[in-house]
């Protein structure tokens, strides 16, 4: 087992999850620490409350509670013992950990302006534990690619939070990097991937270097806010594929268009519904007109994932 994301909780906690079955330590999602309140675990989707002796219960009065001292502690261990040069993150409302998992924050919010100072009495945390799947994207790529061009066709995956959509995008990187189109496509070249890792949740990267597999022909920026990434990508790097995480403003459609103009092909994740018509409305009026050739929802399922795959009209294409 290596479960390195276990090292940023004080030992009580800490021994707590160990107490796990391993199954259920494994395949951990989410962990939830509130102040004066019942610890909880998300697994396989199913939420618990965690008990003295490392059973679970859905009764929360059951559940082990932690205190100011644990959320004192817990915060001293994910800011590595210095919260002040950790400002950016914790105005952001969380913090990117080593591995690609994400720590979120809830407290008081200072404002300056009408906009977020920082964040004071911190007393809710929530680590969401990151997990490559590698293959995730097998039956999806068929439906996305360029066959003529031996390229990949401008996709966006839309989900609501929590569904895969990092997971399924750090997978169509790797695969595409690699050359790993699927069956009858054994002679395609891998492509050159650029990923925007504005939060360090794709590709996980410490010091510069992925702790995930992205394929042997991609690059990083890693931190660096989506817009500006984009563009500084397309001038260094020279990019087949840009990947990205999580778009939704103004600046980063138009930094879409401009790699889209550019020749550069786009692979990017947006929050939504994920229904028969994967756009929100407000997504329609960020992005405006056809940006993009093909559109993947998705949820999770006791299978793994549940995908729907439709051109740019909409129309369904697959679901699987």
């Amino acid at each position: 087992m290596n479960e390195q994301w276990l090292s940023v909780f004080p030992e009580r906690i800490r021994s707590l999850l160990l107490k796990l079955p391993p199954l259920m330590l494994s395949g951990l999602e989410e962990v939830r620490i509130r102040e004066e309140r019942p610890l909880e675990i998300n697994t396989g989707g199913q939420f618990y409350f965690l008990k003295e002796d490392g059973g679970v219960t859905v009764h929360p009065e059951q559940g082990v509670r932690t205190g100011r001292e644990e959320s004192h502690r817990l915060l001293d261990l994910i800011t590595n013992h210095s919260v002040y040069t950790m400002e950016e993150e914790l105005r952001k409302g969380f913090i990117t950990l080593p591995g690609g998992h994400r720590m979120g924050l809830s407290g008081r919010a200072v404002l300056s302006r009408g906009k977020v100072e920082h964040i004071r009495d911190i007393s809710g945390f929530n680590l969401r534990i990151a997990r490559e799947v590698k293959g995730a994207s097998v039956p999806v790529l068929p439906y996305l690619l360029d066959n003529r061009g031996k390229n990949l066709l401008h996709t966006l995956i839309v989900a609501p939070p929590q569904q895969g959509k990092t997971t399924l995008l750090r997978d169509l990187a790797r695969a595409v990097s690699s050359g790993q189109f699927g069956t009858g496509r054994e002679g395609w070249p891998g492509l050159k991937v650029a990923i925007i890792d504005e939060r360090s949740e794709i590709a996980g990267c410490r010091r510069g270097v992925p702790s995930f597999d992205v394929g042997p022909r991609t690059d990083i920026m890693d931190g660096c806010p989506k817009a500006e990434g984009i563009m500084m990508m397309i001038r260094s790097m020279s990019p087949d594929i840009i990947v990205v995480d999580e778009i939704g403003r103004q600046e980063d459609a138009e930094a879409l268009r401009q790699a889209l103009h550019a020749g550069v092909r786009v692979i990017a994740t947006a929050h939504g519904a994920g229904d028969a018509k994967p756009l929100s409305p407000l997504l329609e009026g960020i992005l405006g007109g056809k940006l993009f050739q093909r559109f993947v929802t998705l949820r999770r399922s006791e299978q793994g994932f549940a995908f729907k795959v439709y051109d740019e009209d909409y129309k369904p294409l697959l679901q699987h």
